[in-house]
């Protein structure tokens, strides 16, 4: 019996699931694997392309991006990164329902979206005013913002402190999120017999070379170093695991026998701690906003200077 193809509506619930599967975050090629391997489309309904593109585009897949777009526009994904995608707070809503209601409520938000989008466009026309073209932007009151006295030093005992104050599976799919920001491949564990290892992938290392890393994410009090003894034991684990290096994550710090013991075997563990974190946090604005600030006393060299010279 020929298999049907799936449509994008179809098609939303899958990515929605495999997204908070892997961790609550996930690159566009992941949530394409996840999805093929969880449905298990037969080799005849991948093949199936369009004809009039050429026959080399997977209408399937084509359906797949549609299904992520739309969960997008639908707010139960973000995508803060151009091929990285998040579960929103709606979407976890949604996540914790059954599924036929779950379903029912997603067919209601792509409808709303379409509907929104009619109603723009024809707006748009009406009036001649290309500004009111549905935006592609996320909700601009999901964002921390934090005001200007929070953006000197201080801004990173902010985000601390609100760090520290997720439950240890939020903090682990936080640091997830953060490093695939950054181009790394992971694979949320964080599971019974995963011997304290969060996330395993790959991590690229230049254009043509690639590792294989172990996570690990500790959502220790800010003010607490941690030992020797957490790493070491941290090294050993992801070494059984095959990991060829790997990254510690704390909200505090690490003594200097703990730093010495991230160098001395040969599986090499990358220490980010709090303060680290921060930095990464700021430099991708994941939660937090980069904003320019003018320093008034640095034009104070040009207020002598005399205009009759």
């Amino acid at each position: 019996m020929t298999q049907e193809l799936p449509t994008y509506l179809e098609l939303m619930m899958p990515v929605l699931q495999v997204v908070d599967r892997l961790g609550g975050s996930a690159t566009v090629r992941q949530i394409k694997e996840a999805v093929v391997e969880t449905l298990e489309p037969s080799d005849d309904l991948l093949a199936r392309t369009y004809p009039t593109r050429g026959g080399d585009e997977s209408i399937y897949m084509d359906r797949i991006h549609w299904a992520y777009s739309y969960c997008k526009l639908a707010g139960v994904l973000e995508r803060p990164k151009r091929g990285l995608y998040l579960v929103t707070e709606l979407g976890r809503e949604i996540l914790a329902l059954d599924t036929d209601k779950a379903r029912t409520r997603l067919m209601q938000l792509e409808s709303d979206v379409r509907r929104n989008r009619y109603m723009r466009e024809r707006d748009r026309k009406s009036s001649n005013n290309v500004s009111e073209v549905l935006s592609d932007d996320s909700n601009e009151e999901s964002l921390l913002s934090l005001s200007d006295d929070e953006y000197s030093e201080e801004w990173k005992q902010v985000l601390l402190k609100r760090l520290h104050n997720m439950s240890p599976k939020g903090f682990e799919q936080f640091v997830l999120y953060l490093l695939r920001a950054y181009g790394l491949e992971l694979e949320h564990r964080g599971q019974s017999g995963d011997q304290g290892i969060d996330g395993f992938g790959i991590a690229p290392m230049s254009s043509v070379l690639s590792a294989t890393v172990a996570v690990q994410a500790k959502r220790h009090d800010p003010s607490q170093n941690l030992g020797r003894e957490v790493v070491a034991l941290f090294q050993s684990d992801a070494a059984a695991a095959g990991a060829e290096r790997a990254i510690l994550v704390t909200l505090g710090g690490f003594t200097k026998a703990a730093r010495e013991a991230s160098l001395k075997r040969t599986l090499t563990v990358d220490l980010i701690d709090g303060n680290r974190l921060c930095d990464l946090a700021l430099e991708q604005e994941v939660g937090v906003r980069n904003v320019p600030q003018v320093d008034l006393k640095w034009f104070d060299r040009f207020d002598d200077i005399d205009d009759t010279r």
